[in-house]
């Protein structure tokens, strides 16, 4: 049977828009999807060494999929996704997908596809002109962070500057947390500190901006407890499961979710190194309790999104 999503803004410019997300016909949202490799500009080389390792790492294709393709996978899966680049120009001398790419594509695609952009801490002031003009401008939803790859402190004050516009309009931002596929197994990590992947140096930026709504990106290997005890102790953060296949996490991230943070957990997968139905095929057998599950997939992400 075809999916209820199929063949509604599939293209990349010379397709009308599609409708809004039709939260009676989708499945599941996934709150963790990459685009890696622009529409119009080539790989970049750089950032491509960090696909090698991480590929390899995931065991994972080493082709990445172009923006309409991974529009195309959701909408065949009834999933709705959020989709973002990762700017780590800064950090790793990488050139980033543009924000503003990302934002025209989901607009055309926002049956299934919700925009969130990356803008590397490190930009200061001049970033948070870009986050307001996405924002205002281009329907950017949230915002994604990934300070091991950016090479700084997540409470930095030079980020701060970023973080007030996303406290402003009360948006969430995700916060990379834990072990890192990129630059694993190459010289000395690609450069990539560890370090800054801690949960709890996301601490102070909760306090700090309680308006926005902190997902802690994956479930933080090595410091799980962490994760777990700022989603408790704080109402705006939240917990996204991806960049793991759910068989392998630790039993107290089945205990949490099944119990005082059931409303705080969100499906992510970390696509295109782990794909959403693998995930979600993995988490229907690890202890989830049936009444749980419906949330962390779909209802907590409503919720956290705004989208009813």
């Amino acid at each position: 049977m075809p999916s209820p999503l199929q063949g509604r803004g599939l293209g990349e410019g010379d397709k009308e828009p599609a409708m809004p997300i039709d939260l009676t016909k989708i499945t599941a949202i996934d709150v963790h999807v990459h685009a890696e490799v622009s529409c119009h500009d080539p790989e970049d080389p750089v950032m491509g060494q960090f696909f090698d390792a991480a590929s390899s790492y995931f065991k994972a294709p080493r082709e990445r999929p172009k923006m309409p393709e991974i529009a195309q996978i959701y909408r065949e899966q009834n999933i709705a996704f959020c989709l973002f680049t990762v700017d780590c120009e800064a950090g790793i001398g990488a050139k980033r997908v543009s924000n503003y790419e990302i934002a025209e594509f989901a607009a055309k695609n926002d049956d299934v596809c919700i925009p969130f952009a990356s803008i590397d801490p490190h930009k200061g002031k001049y970033g948070a002109r870009e986050a307001r003009d996405l924002i205002e401008n281009h329907g950017v939803k949230g915002f994604k962070f990934h300070h091991i790859c950016q090479n700084i402190h997540p409470a930095e004050q030079v980020g701060y500057a970023i973080y007030e516009v996303i406290n402003h309009y009360k948006l969430p931002a995700i916060f990379h947390t834990g072990h890192s596929g990129m630059g694993t197994g190459m010289r000395g990590g690609g450069g990539i500190r560890l370090k800054y992947g801690q949960p709890m140096l996301v601490d102070d930026v909760a306090v700090d901006f309680p308006d926005m709504k902190i997902i802690l990106a994956h479930p933080s290997w090595p410091w799980v407890d962490e994760s777990l005890s700022m989603a408790l102790h704080k109402n705006n953060v939240y917990i996204d499961l991806s960049g793991w296949s759910p068989k392998y996490f630790q039993p107290q991230i089945i205990q949490y979710a099944n119990t005082q943070l059931k409303k705080k957990m969100l499906f992510g997968s970390d696509f295109p190194l782990i794909r959403p139905d693998k995930w979600l095929d993995a988490a229907r057998q690890v202890g989830f309790r049936d009444d749980v599950l419906p949330g962390i997939m779909k209802d907590n992400a409503v919720k956290l999104l705004g989208l009813a």
